[in-house]
């Protein structure tokens, strides 16, 4: 095997790697730090596919490899940013078991859903230009959206984002993943606006919300994301094949 079929293989480690970084972060209650380096994976994540179409060097190892780091750098990750969250909620229930307050632990079934996330979308050949469920590195993106927002706007540490808030992001967000649901991808075949409006239209008003409103943005640009997919993603999908 050639050194340039590894390439692709070392980039998605560097994904893995920043996932760890990421956990290594919010345990040393740094959540800005461990926010940014899940945007750091989602780099290495779009440019290990990028590298293996370029160098015609996938592989279903790579396809696999790509996949375990997704579990921790989009699953692991952003359940512990989460949980971060949830223990510093002003309004959280004081619920003990073995010593230690047990509704945090709920925000790991973001990992879990990743993890099934992630599974289903090895086996589901239906998901090569669009996808089946919201993919599991936008509801990291998200997750890792708030702390970074929070920070901006000097309430990151004083549990404004309330329990129940975090929690319901957290059961929207997991069955989002596993959800029937149509998600637009960002593969085009052109770069034309004909065709690409939704992608274009997306792009254009994600860049000029966080070129104004900076950090804060970054939430509400997951969320657009996800409800002009809802509302065009499956009339996406059908010019598409047309």
């Amino acid at each position: 095997m050639s050194i340039k079929q590894h390439i692709p293989n070392a980039i998605t480690c560097g994904n893995l790697v920043s996932g760890c970084m990421s956990v290594l972060f919010i345990a040393c209650g740094m959540p800005v730090k461990a926010a940014v380096m899940i945007f750091v994976a989602g780099l290495f994540d779009f440019f290990d596919g990028f590298a293996a179409r370029m160098l015609h060097a996938k592989s279903p190892i790579g396809a696999d490899l790509d996949s375990l780091a997704d579990v921790v750098a989009s699953g692991v990750a952003p359940g512990f940013i989460m949980y971060w969250l949830m223990v510093r909620a002003t309004d959280l229930p004081d619920v003990r078991w073995m010593g230690i307050s047990i509704l945090p632990c709920l925000a790991f079934l973001l990992p879990v859903f990743s993890a099934i996330r992630l599974a289903k979308f090895n086996v589901d050949d239906t998901q090569k230009t669009s996808f089946r469920g919201l993919p599991a590195p936008g509801m990291a993106i998200f997750i890792a959206s708030l702390p970074l927002a929070l920070s901006q706007v000097g309430h990151l540490t004083d549990g404004v984002l309330g329990y129940w808030a975090c929690l319901g992001f957290t059961l929207v967000f997991s069955f989002m993943m596993v959800s029937r649901l149509r998600f637009f991808s960002f593969k085009m075949k052109s770069a034309k606006w004909k065709g690409n409006e939704v992608r274009w239209i997306f792009l254009i008003v994600a860049v000029v919300a966080v070129a104004v409103f900076r950090l804060v943005a970054l939430p509400f640009v997951m969320v657009l994301y996800m409800l002009l997919s809802v509302f065009f993603a499956e009339g996406i999908e059908h010019k598409t094949h047309e």
